[in-house]
Parts: C-alpha cells; sequence; structure tokens
C-alpha cells in the first residue's frame, strides 16, 4: 500500500471554497492600519445580524460624502467645498477638514440599509441576512432504492447562523 503524504496546508485539507483566504488576510492587515487614519469611527453590534458604522465628520455636508459598496468592501468618502467663510485666518486650526476615504471589509450577506447624517456624525446602517438556501438544513437519510420524498429536506428554524 503506498501512502502519499499532502503538502497542502491543514486549512486546505478540511475545507473547500477558501481560496480567497489570504486576501481576506491582506485585507485585514491593511484595515489595522487604516484604524490610525481619519476619520475616527466606532462599530457597533445594534442586534442579532445588525451593525452600525459610525464616523465624526464635523463640518461636512450631505453633498461632501459618498458612500459605496463593491465586491464586499464598503467605501466612505468625503471631500469638503472650500467656502469663503474657511478662508479666514487662523491662529489654530485643529479640525481638519482633508479628503478622505475609509474603507470596511463587508462579510458575506451584509447589505447597507441606510445612512443619516446627524450633528456631525454619518450613521450607516448595516444587516446581515443569510439566504434560505444558504442556512443550514436537515436531510433525511434513506436505505436502500427508496426515493427521497420531496419534503425530506426541511430548512432547520433551530439552528442559527
Amino acid at each position: 500500500m503506498l501512502w502519499v503524504k499532502s503538502t497542502s496546508p491543514p486549512l486546505y485539507r478540511s475545507s473547500i471554497g477558501f481560496d480567497h483566504l489570504g486576501s481576506l488576510l491582506d485585507n485585514a492587515l491593511r484595515a489595522e492600519h487604516s484604524e490610525r487614519e481619519h476619520p475616527p469611527c466606532n462599530i457597533e453590534v445594534i442586534g442579532d445580524n445588525h451593525y452600525r458604522i459610525t464616523l465624526a465628520v464635523p463640518g461636512y455636508r450631505h453633498d461632501e460624502l459618498e458612500i459605496q459598496t463593491a465586491e464586499g468592501t464598503l467605501t466612505v468618502r468625503g471631500k469638503r467645498q472650500e467656502t469663503d467663510k474657511d478662508k479666514g485666518r487662523y491662529v489654530h486650526q485643529g479640525i481638519h477638514y482633508s479628503p478622505f476615504e475609509r474603507r470596511f471589509s463587508l462579510a458575506d450577506f451584509v447589505e447597507v440599509r441606510g445612512a443619516s447624517l446627524d450633528n456631525g456624525l454619518l450613521h450607516i446602517q448595516l444587516v446581515r441576512e443569510v439566504p434560505d438556501t444558504l442556512k443550514p438544513r436537515r436531510i433525511d437519510i434513506h436505505s436502500g432504492d427508496q426515493a427521497p420524498a420531496a419534503d425530506a429536506i426541511e430548512h432547520s428554524k433551530e439552528v442559527s447562523s
């Protein structure tokens, strides 16, 4: 009998479809660096599968902010339009209005549901909704040549994702 030793890492021996794991780790490391960037933010868990990102954007108007999602990434951009009032001479200018871009990696099935700007805080509401076809399900096992009935597969209501 010939035994062949697997050269793949242990993670890849028991998982299927995780070829993009390296890129996820790379994005996570880049996101760690962006934590020190402007503007500061909070990420909150509001309830089961409900989240909120809050960014401090004092002085920005609705039309100076942009929120975009693409390929599992949420991007928030801000570019303040300079007004005549901003051209005054400052003794000290501690509030920065420089253009910014913040990126957040979204897990599978996380969608942006809305955003609001209130008292200099940009709130972005997110929800994670897993489709029924991907939720855990129970599969009956039949013996012999019995054909499975149409109702043999039921979605499990006891198992939560």
